[in-house]
């Protein structure tokens, strides 16, 4: 994988099978302030989201207000079930401990939250000072943005037309594919669903895996078609 300068690493349902778990707080969290929506559809329409800017949305399509003390709410009690309930996804340490490439993380997700994540996860090991949140880069644009896949790419001296990104959602496709990046869809998280992968090429991701067990031979293969074109 000479032609690779850096992996990048979602966090929220490529490392971690989070999505599922923030999905069920949140939209159990929606209904209580009066906006009917299952875990399932939340995960579906706005995965990649921080819960800020999913508010937004639906405020907009529903012309309704929630208030703002719902998204400091929310995320206290979504890191509260995220310490109980996370789980690695299976074979990731595997996938990553075969990467011989420059490797780091950019979220949408708070660094506080991401870094309990890894620890319960026995995944820090893999990403000591190399974890991007888009609060704590200077613009402080979260994913669809690219921001933080810019910065993480100036910090950690790579050009973005040699790194791939491991993605989840039609969010960060787009904020990747925006920082001139190439794009692995992955659905192997419990949150996937039956359109999963169409809707993660169709936002630009060149192929999509549902098992990390085939990332290495899918980036080699990606390396290599570059090299040749």
């Amino acid at each position: 994988m000479s032609q690779l300068d850096l992996v990048i690493f979602d966090c929220d349902g490529v490392l971690v099978d989070s999505e599922i778990v923030a999905a069920r707080v949140e939209a159990e969290m929606l209904r209580e302030a009066g906006y009917d929506i299952s875990a399932e559809e939340l995960a579906e329409r706005y995965s990649g989201l921080t819960f800020k800017d999913i508010m937004m949305h639906i405020e907009k399509e529903a012309q309704m207000l929630f208030q703002a003390s719902l998204i400091e709410h929310a995320e206290a009690r979504v890191d509260e079930r995220l310490r109980a309930e996370v789980k690695a996804i299976p074979g990731v340490a595997e996938a990553i401990s075969s990467l011989s490439v420059k490797r780091c993380i950019c979220s949408n997700s708070r660094e506080e939250r991401i870094e309990a994540m890894l620890r319960r996860t026995n995944l820090a090991r893999f990403f000591e000072d190399v974890i991007f949140s888009s609060f704590a880069i200077p613009t402080k644009r979260p994913k669809p943005a690219p921001d933080v896949f810019l910065y993480a790419a100036e910090q950690m001296g790579a050009d973005p037309a040699k790194t791939i990104v491991i993605e989840d959602s039609v969010h960060g496709i787009a904020g990747a594919k925006a920082a001139g990046m190439r794009v692995i869809g992955f659905t192997g998280a419990s949150h996937s669903h039956p359109r999963h992968a169409s809707m993660l090429m169709e936002a630009g991701a060149e192929t999509t895996i549902s098992r990390m067990a085939d990332l290495k031979a899918t980036l080699a293969a990606l390396a290599e078609w570059s090299a040749e074109g």
